[in-house]
């Protein structure tokens, strides 16, 4: 892949360009028929970087997607979210069945002074990896062909003042959907779900088996690049089953270490502060009470 051409699509245009597509209607919103997309492959594979945000539900695509490095299969129903500045890449396959689909590109410059160029930072799903899709069943897909038909008959109107305003706040719609069909796939991939919870907790205990004064605490990052899950994933399936951060898991697991230690050998507070990565025992000692309304003293006093 290092030596294959990496288009950069700064434009929705160029996008449209790069697929085989007519100029769209608006330069900085476009809403396509997947079936309508023929990409300007390099032999049987395309990679681009688009400067845009893009929103897809695409079925029987004959391919593999990437972000990254990170492939998936689009055989079924499922949508997927790119962020401005993400690497795609697709090895496309001949097969006589047609894709289908629609794929929403949204320029940030289209947001511009509205409410949801910033809020559209909050919505996780635009930093998670590919094998991240969301699924959805047919009537939430139902709602979904709803809403892309509303954007579609405002996008296909003649343009004036309300335009912008009336495609904003379907795409919000669009959006807190999404927010809750994931919240449902947490749920009913619980299974999956708590399995990854599994690793995790083995990947904790493995970093903290190990003196932590020259590595310091694991990041959000780092425990997620072991799960092969984006960090935005992590922490947002960490908060729908457990109810705390990918931070605050971290806290918990150093707690109970600290506890451990505390409980089970002669190490002195600052000893065990130190093998903790804390450079000094009182902060240790700050962070332990905050956490248990005790001190390492008194939490060691109350075993003997």
């Amino acid at each position: 892949m290092e030596n294959k051409k990496i288009h950069i699509c700064n434009t929705i245009t160029e996008f449209h360009k790069m697929c085989n597509l007519p100029k769209p209607e608006h330069p900085l919103i476009s809403l396509v028929d997947y079936g309508l997309v023929e990409y300007q492959t390099d032999g049987n594979e395309i990679s681009w970087i688009q400067y845009f945000y893009s929103v897809g539900l695409k079925r029987d695509i004959q391919g593999k997607f990437r972000y990254g490095q990170l492939p998936y299969d689009f055989d079924e129903g499922v949508v997927a979210f790119v962020a401005p500045g993400q690497l795609v890449n697709i090895i496309v396959e001949e097969s006589e069945i047609k894709p289908s689909g629609w794929v929403l590109l949204i320029h940030p410059d289209f947001l511009w002074n509205t409410s949801l160029a910033k809020n559209i930072k909050k919505y996780d799903f635009f930093g998670y990896k590919v094998n991240e899709a969301l699924f959805v069943s047919e009537k939430e897909e139902n709602i979904l062909s709803d809403l892309i038909h509303n954007i579609r008959r405002e996008y296909h109107s003649n343009i004036d003042n309300f335009t912008q305003s009336i495609i904003i706040s379907q795409i919000e719609l669009l959006l807190n959907y999404f927010e809750r069909f994931y919240r449902r796939q947490f749920i009913t991939r619980r299974k999956g779900n708590h399995q990854i919870l599994e690793k995790l907790e083995i990947i904790l205990d493995e970093y903290f088996s190990e003196n932590l004064v020259n590595k310091g605490l694991p990041t959000a990052h780092y425990l997620a690049e072991k799960l092969n899950i984006s960090p935005n994933y992590l922490g947002t399936l960490l908060k729908s089953l457990t109810s705390m951060t990918t931070q605050q898991h971290i806290h918990e697991k150093l707690i109970a270490q600290a506890k451990e230690k505390l409980s089970t050998s002669t190490l002195s507070v600052s000893e065990i502060a130190y093998e903790l990565g804390f450079e000094q025992p009182q902060s240790f000692s700050r962070f332990f009470k905050s956490k248990t309304q005790q001190s390492p003293l008194e939490f060691r006093a109350s075993f003997n």
